[in-house]
């Protein structure tokens, strides 16, 4: 088989690891997630919300072999489905929400290089006024704030919190501290 200019054939797959199978007597497959993302990646299905299922009762055929009359409406529910995944998650009693710590994602750009989404109505006017986000907020914190000042970027989050619809950090009154995290931005020239 190839896929572009390289050939690929059974030497690109790795049936087994064989120090695993000696110990765990059977083929485990090991896979390397090295991402702040990969908890979500481990137990996308846990995460992702239940599966719904749409279902109903419906009676046989009567003696004329004919099929009654069906309401869906009063028939049918909607019902939730569990996978094993989610199953066993809860039978464990491991927490499905309010993991702590909480972390906060800093964005990092460039000057002016922040993500913009826009429509054909608005181009212009996100062109010359783009929306705040957490760089540029703490930034603007910096200038009013003496305290924030002595503060990193990565350290904002242990003092103040992000106030999404305002687009601004204010200072924590209560709680605990959250985490930062910086994704660090792949900058092109």
């Amino acid at each position: 088989m190839r896929n572009g200019d390289i050939e690929v054939d059974n030497r690109w797959v790795v049936p087994y690891s064989p120090l695993l199978l000696k110990a765990f007597k059977a083929h485990t497959n090991v896979e390397y997630c090295n991402s702040v993302k990969s908890i979500k990646y481990i137990c996308k299905y846990v995460n992702k919300g239940s599966d719904m299922a749409v279902f109903g009762a419906q009676p046989e055929r009567n003696e004329r072999n004919m099929v009654p009359h069906i309401d869906e409406i009063t028939q049918y529910q909607t019902g939730r489905y569990i996978s094993s995944n989610e199953a066993v998650w809860r039978i464990l009693s491991f927490p499905i929400h309010k993991r702590n710590p909480a972390v906060f994602h800093s964005a990092v750009h460039l000057e002016n290089g922040q993500h913009v989404y826009f429509t054909a109505a608005n181009m212009k006017q996100l062109a010359l006024n783009p929306p705040t986000i957490t760089l540029t907020a703490f930034f603007a914190l910096c200038q009013n704030d003496p305290f924030a000042k002595t503060l990193l970027y990565l350290e904002v989050p242990t003092y103040y919190t992000w106030n999404a619809s305002r687009k601004s950090f204010e200072r924590r009154k209560r709680g605990k501290p959250v985490d930062g995290q910086l994704h660090f931005p792949q900058i092109e020239k």
